[in-house]
């Protein structure tokens, strides 16, 4: 991964370089949860995944779709970290699933993963206890290197 260039590069590559994002959720009473979930992206603005809408941040964000998302990687010396930080809003995609699944799909077999289907989020009886979930970032951020405790800077990735 890169450590040096411009805070574009080094986001895009934290993006690239990892396999998990964490996802921020918060119930209706505004209780916070969060998750671990595998990803894939289109764009760097679109991160999709596939959950269990049992699961406690896929109940969370049928009753609020704002999510913050970071990305980083785990295995770096402490001090050296940096991560990709987002504002979000995300729901089951239904608009452009097929679409959707085929970038989700890229990804999972580039990571020694499976093809995903349509079946695989919706079977025969129209339940597969699996969905396909889409979110939208809306803003970008990483953490300044300028010696102040949590000073993040505005990171442009898309467009």
């Amino acid at each position: 991964m890169t450590v040096s260039g411009s805070p574009a590069e080094v986001a895009r590559d934290i993006v690239d370089a990892n396999r998990y994002m964490v996802l921020a959720t918060a119930d209706q009473a505004g209780m916070p949860w969060s998750s671990p979930v595998y990803f894939a992206h289109r764009g760097y603005r679109e991160f999709f995944w596939v959950s269990s809408p049992q699961a406690t941040h896929s109940r969370n964000i049928a009753v609020r779709p704002q999510v913050g998302i970071v990305v980083f990687d785990s295995s770096v010396a402490i001090g050296t970290g940096q991560g990709v930080y987002m504002s979000a809003a995300a729901a089951v995609d239904t608009a452009d699933a097929e679409d959707a699944l085929a970038v989700f799909s890229r990804r999972s077999v580039t990571h020694g993963g499976r093809v995903w289907t349509a079946d695989d989020i919706q079977d025969a009886q129209g339940v597969s206890g699996l969905a396909l979930y889409r979110a939208v970032a809306d803003e970008h951020s990483m953490l300044a290197k300028d010696e102040q405790p949590d000073h993040r800077v505005p990171v442009q990735l898309t467009g």
